[in-house]
């Protein structure tokens, strides 16, 4: 029998251990102390002038760099003071940065700037800083900052340089947009769930349109789209999201939208847990799980709690393993939503099928040998044999047959597949919890599959794949991940 549980809200996954507080300091109109007239220290005096900082520069030996700099500075100003640092010039100064060659000098300088209450970095030797530059994706206002606490400033280099590709210059633009209508957005007149809306909308256009200059009439379009909803902008929202068959990387840019936005996350079993760290982490996450044979929440109940939650203004997200249109209940929650007139969106993800062919490099159709490709579950919602199972497909030898949810009824499935055609030699795999990194498979022909599968005891979920298009990948010896079809 079938136990039941209650939905299971989720602690919040710690924080991990931090090799360095990731800060962003506001500069602006503020003093910065700089030790050293090298090219290397140029560098942090045009940084720290960027950022709006007055920097004075203490050196006996300038640099032409720095020379250079401090005539044309990009932000606050550079002067230069042609003689060493003294301790009274960490007075009134917000942040302190040296450059020099020797420990000695390093440690003197570190340990003034401390003396003074000032965080101090010292170029090149981490055991002299408070703080670190790492490397930077300059959108600004939108800055991203890169660290390996000094360990490889090389690979920080390459990240930068793969998130400056990713990143459109246009964001620049739309960001300052944003800290330009924020006070207007505040001042609307919009209540808070239609200012997030209005956030919503803004961000949607900045994405898409990264490169077109944002105006006031786009400002005015999106208070007005908010407008027009009228009292809807008050209600919840419901989106079914596929997490695909496992491997984080599988989900589509359109989910890890939806689970970034999310006020709260309902979840299944099946789904992976490292799925759920690409969800907002303010994200209130619960557990609604439902096992096949196992303690499992109640379908009524997750369409209750789905709803109350949305009818509360939440954004709900119901997150489900493979993808939600497959054997998943979809049809019941999303007609739970439609009677309570809650909007509902669906988010397609990747099915176990589709995931596990990938990982075996195997086609799921084939010119030659399936011209036909059919998902079919072995569990009714009795938990037994499906009685109204089209058996004569089954037995087709052009098609390609995915069986979900099949581990304690397979035997029965194999015995009357094969009474109405099937041939017992028909090559068979299961695969159990297919694209993780523990994804274990066992391949045999079809007859002799359930027995086999009894024994390897394979952890759960588990899809079963049955098709000549095995004995095509194994004929073939296909890599990385060659069929195993034992005779």
């Amino acid at each position: 029998m079938n136990g039941s549980r209650k939905p299971l809200e989720m602690t919040p996954t710690r924080l991990g251990t931090l090799a360095r507080l990731p800060v962003f300091f506001a500069l602006g109109g503020k003093r910065a102390v700089l030790a050293g007239g090298s090219a290397a220290a140029a560098w942090k005096a045009e940084l720290l002038s960027s950022a709006g900082a007055h920097v004075d520069v203490y050196s006996a030996d300038i640099s032409a760099e720095m020379q250079q700099t401090a005539a044309v500075p990009p932000g606050g100003e550079i002067v230069l003071y042609r003689r060493a640092w003294s301790e009274t010039d960490f007075k009134g100064a917000a942040i302190a940065v040296g450059a020099f060659d020797d420990d000695t000098s390093a440690a003197a300088f570190a340990q003034a700037a401390r003396a003074a209450g000032v965080p101090v970095n010292v170029i090149d030797k981490p055991a002299f800083c408070d703080f670190s530059f790492g490397a930077i994706v300059n959108r600004s206002p939108l800055v991203i900052g890169i660290s390996t606490d000094g360990a490889a400033p090389v690979f920080a280099q390459a990240i930068r340089a793969k998130l400056e590709g990713l990143l459109p210059k246009g964001f620049a633009a739309w960001a300052s947009a944003a800290a330009r209508w924020r006070d207007a957005v505040k001042a609307s007149g919009l209540p808070f769930a239609g200012r997030r809306k209005f956030w919503q909308l803004f961000t949607a256009h900045a994405v898409t349109h990264p490169e077109v200059e944002p105006s006031h009439t786009d400002f005015d379009n999106f208070i007005a789209e908010v407008k027009g909803l009228g009292g809807a902008v008050e209600n919840g929202s419901v989106t079914l999201v596929g997490a695909g068959p496992g491997d984080p990387e599988l989900l589509t840019l359109r989910a890890v939208r939806a689970l970034q936005s999310a006020d709260i996350i309902l979840f299944d079993d099946l789904v992976s847990r490292d799925v759920l760290d690409f969800a907002r982490r303010e994200a209130r996450k619960m557990l609604v799980g439902k096992t096949g044979y196992g303690p499992s929440c109640k379908q009524d109940e997750i369409n209750a709690l789905m709803v109350s939650l949305a009818r509360q203004g939440k954004r709900v997200v119901r997150l489900k393993g493979g993808d939600p249109l497959i054997f998943a209940r979809a049809g019941e929650e999303i007609a739970a939503c439609k009677a309570a007139n809650i909007a509902v969106e669906v988010v397609p993800g990747i099915t176990a099928a589709q995931g596990a062919a990938s990982r075996l490099a195997l086609p799921l159709t084939d010119r030659g040998h399936a011209r036909r490709l059919q998902f079919v579950t072995a569990h009714a919602k009795d938990g037994a044999l499906p009685e109204d199972i089209e058996w004569r497909s089954l037995a087709d030898p052009a098609t390609t047959t995915a069986i979900y949810m099949p581990v304690r009824t397979l035997a029965a499935l194999v015995d009357k597949a094969v009474a109405e055609g099937l041939d017992p030699a028909t090559p068979a795999v299961a695969i159990a919890r297919a694209t993780r990194p523990d994804q274990a498979t066992v391949a045999a022909p079809i007859r002799e599959l359930p027995a086999r599968l009894a024994q390897a005891k394979l952890p759960g979920p588990v899809l079963v794949i049955i098709g000549q298009v095995l004995a095509e990948a194994e004929s073939a010896g296909r890599e990385p991940a060659r069929i195993e079809v034992a005779r």
